[in-house]
């Protein structure tokens, strides 16, 4: 009989993780490249310099690069998303009419508690 080694992926449930960009934000990074190379590509067919199209496309993938880490550092795995949400939940809820509460009615289910 053959003994076999299988190895156990300790890993199943973490997150997707690359030179300490986590989650979604790897996905940001990418995306941002691929419009940078796209723009270089725009810039160097319009006529521009290529020392200009090679500066300019190196100093806003500097910036890219900064931003996608300081958001990865700042909100983590998913805290952009929960920071996104809640600026979206509104503040205060006015109602000037007691109409909307004089129709409401108790079921039998809420009368238990």
């Amino acid at each position: 009989m053959n003994n076999s080694v299988y190895t156990i992926n300790k890993g199943i449930n973490k997150s997707i993780e690359f030179k300490g960009l986590k989650a979604q934000y790897i996905w940001y990074f990418a995306a941002g490249m691929l419009i940078l190379m796209i723009l270089f590509v725009l810039l160097y067919l319009m006529g521009f310099h290529s020392y200009f199209c090679l500066v300019f496309i190196l100093v806003s993938g500097t910036i890219l690069l900064v931003k996608v880490y300081g958001w990865s550092n700042t909100y983590g795995e998913h805290g952009m998303m929960k920071a996104i949400a809640r600026r979206k939940m509104p503040k205060l809820i006015k109602n000037h009419s007691r109409i909307t509460f004089q129709h409401l009615t108790i079921t039998a289910h809420e009368n238990q508690y």
